[in-house]
């Protein structure tokens, strides 16, 4: 038991160090991502270049950094909107129950019935690579999840004591989804959105290394790790770096969302 806290703790650290770094990183002294130096390219990490060089020797631990603001801000950009369409649906549909529900549901339904990489990469197609179009993408494919936990749960409250209570006393029904509903359905909710926000990440490095999310010019880790499969034997760095910080991020945003759900949950806690 006295490992799962320091598990957590350094979930928390590595998100907390990787998102300051990623803030501060225009004022940090490394070289612009774009900087290149044609005489120093593949070169190994040493001291000057920390995780090394790549093409046209450009620095790969400022790419990394500069690529964590990229898919971070797309991550919580596209969770965020994704969750509010979610939270809004779900109750809707939870609350009226009826033809609301069906409707909502059978397009719910309909998300599901495809495979959910290539429903994005169809999307991302058709709009072009940008930032703005990536939220977008990863936002209208990932709020079905979120609008069925809210659903489940409001189908739970809608019966409780307290919303009948209201409901009796006059209440609108705005009312009692606004003041008794949403605050209730806010931890479940908070807890999937720090599980998207990791498949948000993943989703978008694929979209970079696909060359359909990042515009070209734009780092992120998708487009180095792109850049790093044809000379993997020679130069394995532009690999190895922006795949672990990427899978060290996933990892920690999971274990976050398992201690949030342990702490939120109050049979478990």
């Amino acid at each position: 038991m006295a490992s799962k806290p320091r598990k957590y703790l350094a979930g928390l650290g590595f998100l907390g160090t990787l998102s300051t770094l990623a803030v501060l990183v225009p004022w940090l002294p490394l070289p612009n991502p774009r900087t290149q130096n044609l005489a120093n390219q593949f070169s190994p990490p040493s001291f000057q270049h920390w995780f090394g060089t790549g093409d046209n020797g450009v620095d790969v631990l400022s790419n990394v950094l500069w690529g964590a603001r990229v898919s971070l801000g797309v991550g919580i950009g596209s969770v965020f909107f994704a969750a509010i369409i979610g939270l809004v649906l779900g109750s809707l549909a939870g609350y009226f129950r009826g033809r609301a529900d069906q409707w909502i549901m059978r397009v719910v339904d309909l998300l599901y019935a495809f495979p959910g990489i290539l429903l994005v990469v169809a999307l991302a197609a058709v709009l072009g690579p940008s930032l703005k179009n990536m939220v977008l993408v990863l936002a209208m494919t990932s709020w079905a999840g979120y609008a069925r936990i809210i659903r489940g749960v409001t189908l739970s409250l809608r019966e409780r004591e307290f919303v009948q209570a209201a409901r009796a006393l006059g209440a609108r029904h705005r009312s009692i989804l606004v003041r008794h509903i949403w605050p209730n359905v806010i931890p479940p909710l908070v807890v999937q959105m720090t599980f998207g926000l990791g498949s948000a990440i993943l989703t978008e490095s694929s979209l970079s290394f696909l060359g359909l999310g990042a515009p070209p010019g734009t780092p992120s880790w998708g487009q180095l790790l792109n850049e790093g499969r044809e000379v993997i034997t020679s130069a394995p760095h532009l690999v190895l770096a922006p795949g672990l910080i990427l899978a060290m991020t996933i990892l920690s945003l999971n274990l976050s969302g398992d201690r949030l759900r342990d702490w939120l949950d109050p049979k478990i806690r």
